[in-house]
């Protein structure tokens, strides 16, 4: 594999891809998204996709672009949030779902890029989780057409686990603030949540940067062992940051920001 893993270009970047493929998508909501290269690869046209990421963004905005344009098929995530297309496209019998606890998800990313085939967790034991019976995908009246199966459920020191697959995609998209040519990344506080992870899943791992620096070995988040290629953003790109909601809190009244006056106890 080569040392400069730099490309040039989004199209580069995501060469190869095609019809079917899956995905790792890090970022949480909003936060640490590729958004660079998910409007990159809406823009190649492909469809079927599969995609495993922890929501599938939102309305208008992050994975939420592929899948109102009918890109996905099928979705591995551990919520669907305010997202009300994937909602109605999961309702209406038009994608299939795959529900699964957040913190197995992660576990199942991370195992599936350390070699590790399946492992047993306690979460999901005597839910329909392990017991199967979530619905994968609806008949278009809202029906059921397709269940999860039921899982393998072992006991340890007289505790119940249940048997999780780990999870291993064609392609990772993920978002860095700092990397090197060599593809070793840093993540900016939040952002640092499903990335590494994602990025490790995948067999050809495309990050996004928004500095191209060096880096102390010390503060390496992600090895570039797992990232194939890197696409440099630029200054507009790195700096175009969207948040799911605004929330702004109106100014204090004067009365109450107003000190109080000095309380005198009696002894």
């Amino acid at each position: 594999m080569r040392r400069d893993k730099v490309v040039a270009t989004a199209a580069e970047a995501l060469a190869g891809v095609h019809d079917g493929a899956s995905f790792a998508v890090g970022g949480f909501g909003l936060s640490g998204i590729p958004n660079v290269l998910i409007q990159a690869l809406y823009d190649t046209g492909v469809t079927g996709l599969g995609v495993v990421s922890n929501n599938c963004g939102v309305d208008g905005g992050g994975l939420g672009i592929l899948l109102a344009a009918g890109r996905i098929a099928r979705v591995t995530a551990s919520y669907i949030g305010d997202n009300k297309e994937f909602a109605r496209q999961y309702l209406g019998g038009e994608l299939e779902v795959e529900l699964t606890p957040q913190g197995s998800l992660a576990e199942r990313l991370r195992a599936g890029g350390s070699g590790i085939p399946a492992f047993y967790t306690p979460a999901g034991v005597g839910t329909p989780v392990a017991e199967g019976g979530l619905p994968l995908r609806h008949h278009p009246d809202g029906s059921i057409a397709v269940a999860s199966p039921p899982k393998e459920v072992r006991e340890f020191d007289g505790r119940e686990y249940v048997l999780e697959r780990g999870i291993r995609t064609d392609f990772a998209l993920v978002r860095a603030a700092k990397g090197d040519r060599h593809g070793n990344l840093v993540f900016h506080k939040a952002a640092r949540n499903f990335n590494p992870l994602a990025a490790m899943a995948g067999r050809i791992t495309v990050a996004e940067v928004e500095e191209l620096t060096q880096l102390d070995p010390g503060e390496v988040h992600l090895p570039g062992v797992f990232v194939r290629r890197v696409l440099v953003l630029t200054p507009e790109q790195a700096a175009d940051k969207s948040i799911e909601r605004r929330t702004i809190s109106p100014p204090p009244s004067p009365a109450a920001s107003a000190p109080s006056a000095p309380r005198t106890v009696n002894e």
